[in-house]
């Protein structure tokens, strides 16, 4: 299916080149992008202000050529193009160019929004692990959030035409394991838990079920392993709420366990990378670029979380991933750096390595910030969260903003079914194009879109069109930019612009040869448009509210 918006772009492209003539380009592509005002035409692009430099002109004077370029090369896609400002191009649409843009968004049918393969992209096998809780408690809200981000950022790579695998990472060994795994030995005992270990009610409750499987209290290890286990098995139930299933769920233990681990550490030795000092030993990562050299093993003999990430991030590499994404906590600012040495010491590409740091989940219940601690056990829980407001809205809000972003999450807004709530505003939209078309009676979808030569006849429906275009875009731009927030927006335009069209355009019943089924082919089109948005996020689409 042809993309309307790619196709302007494209013709933008080719007259600038054609009014080059073989002077120099500059770096950057023009834009072509929606001017703030409706008067100010339906796109505009900088084309000539890029292009003037090259040519050695004012960028008014380029404008006024490329606009004569434009006018011939588009034909009866436009209906005049305009000079504005220093030098800005603006280009008003005509009639036409609406009727085969809504034409052509029909031809994808319930396939919509397939970004087109540009110039130069390479598919990549990525590997995106996120949530990767420690297995000592049950997942929190927080843990949400890495959740709803991960998988939507998975879903929008896949969708545009990336293969990938979501991968959970266990750390299932180490001091808090073994705390853990005595707090659990202790309950089992009827004794208070030892200090610094996990005070949760839910840690009673992993006691009582080792205990009926006849494990002793005093086997710790055995205990922890158990505890793991049984926390393992709860978080997979939750994320399956949630809409996230892992393909891949890899153990530090079994890391340590296979010699990969040991055999990172000698490979790094070998190098001339790793020292002694203090009764310490060292990996000299400010050889690449890092602030510090970093500990690899402690005095104690204890090995480091980035002993075993240097193993387990060359094992997905080595596994087949062309890129690796991470999805952390807002406490890993100093991880990125030094995983990344990490890796250029074991001859690996450290550019493979992306990591989106998440900043902090505020849940708010009556203006009151909930606390967050597995340790003290005062949490509020993933599972408890969907109970209350739902997964949907659950995961709406924890991708409205950018990952960099710190999220206030409003439980009252949440619970809200108005138009107040941005998640229902956008589902509401969905469901009443579904009654819209129940209302049409029987055959509505398949008369609608069978023809738009009735569009547009105003200003709302030019407005829809254009935002409905915009989706393979903005499917691109969210998986380049690793942004499923502006999907999150995106979805929120066409929800307002099809409420507007709503308003001001009678759909059923209309009179008018062939208006009502183009109107109810563009009620159709936004639909699936939705769905598609809401169903790159993981959100459902409800055909009743």
């Amino acid at each position: 299916m042809a993309d309307p918006v790619a196709e302007l772009r494209s013709a933008v492209e080719a007259a600038a080149s054609s009014l080059r003539d073989g002077a120099e380009a500059g770096t950057s592509q023009p834009t072509l992008e929606r001017p703030p005002k409706p008067e100010f035409g339906d796109y505009s692009t900088n084309a000539a202000m890029l292009l003037a430099p090259a040519l050695g002109e004012k960028p008014r004077g380029t404008a006024e050529k490329l606009a004569e370029e434009l006018g011939r090369s588009l034909g009866g896609t436009v209906e005049k193009v305009e000079v504005a400002g220093p030098g800005f191009l603006n280009l008003f649409l005509s009639e036409d160019w609406y009727r085969r843009a809504a034409g052509e968004l029909a031809a994808a049918g319930d396939d919509p929004g397939r970004p087109a393969v540009r110039e130069g992209a390479v598919k990549e096998r990525i590997n995106v692990e996120f949530v990767s809780a420690n297995p000592t408690g049950p997942i929190t809200a927080a843990g949400g959030r890495g959740a709803a981000l991960g998988d939507s950022l998975a879903r929008i790579l896949e969708f545009a035409g990336h293969s990938v695998t979501r991968e959970y990472y266990v750390n299932d060994r180490g001091g808090q394991i073994d705390r853990f795994g005595g707090s659990i030995g202790a309950r089992m005992k009827g004794e208070p838990v030892p200090e610094d270990g996990y005070e949760g009610e839910y840690v009673v409750e992993i006691a009582k079920s080792v205990e009926q499987e006849g494990i002793s209290p005093e086997d710790l290890d055995a205990v922890g392993r158990r505890g793991i286990a049984l926390m393992l098995a709860a978080a997979e139930e939750t994320l399956r709420r949630y809409g996230v299933v892992f393909d891949t769920w890899s153990s530090e233990r079994a890391l340590h366990e296979s010699g990969a681990v040991e055999r990172a550490l000698n490979e790094a030795r070998e190098a001339g990378h790793v020292y002694e000092s203090e009764g310490a030993t060292w990996l000299r990562t400010t050889t690449f670029g890092d602030d510090k050299d970093r500990v690899l093993i402690r005095s104690d003999g204890d090995p480091t979380y980035l002993l075993s990430d240097m193993a387990y991030h060359r094992d997905k590499l080595a596994r087949g991933s062309d890129r690796l994404i991470d999805v952390v906590g807002a406490d890993h600012h100093g991880y990125v750096e030094r995983l990344r040495a990490a890796l250029a010491v074991l001859g690996c590409d450290p550019d493979t390595l992306e990591v989106a740091i998440m900043q902090l989940v505020h849940v708010i219940e009556g203006g009151e910030r909930a606390q967050m601690s597995k340790r003290s056990g005062d949490f509020v829980t993933l599972d408890e969260l969907i109970d209350d407001i739902g997964a949907d809205a659950a995961r709406f809000f924890m991708v409205q903003r950018s990952h960099d972003t710190a999220v206030d999450l409003d439980l009252e807004l949440a619970r809200k079914t108005s138009n107040e709530n941005p998640v229902y505003y956008v589902q509401y939209a969905h469901a009443r194009i579904a009654s819209i078309l129940r209302k049409a009676g029987e055959g509505a979808e398949e008369r609608a879109a069978a023809d738009f030569a009735a569009l547009p006849a105003e200003p709302s429906e030019r407005a829809l069109i254009k935002r409905l275009c915009e989706l393979p875009d903005e499917v691109a731009e969210a998986a380049a930019r690793r942004a499923p927030h502006r999907l999150c927006a995106y979805g929120t335009e066409v929800a307002r612009d099809f409420h507007a069209f709503y308003r001001d355009c009678q759909v059923v019943g209309v009179e008018g040869e062939g208006v009502e089924a183009a109107r109810l082919g563009l009620c159709l089109l936004t639909k699936r448009t939705i769905a598609r948005t809401l169903g790159l996020l993981g959100i459902s689409a409800p055909e009743r509210m």
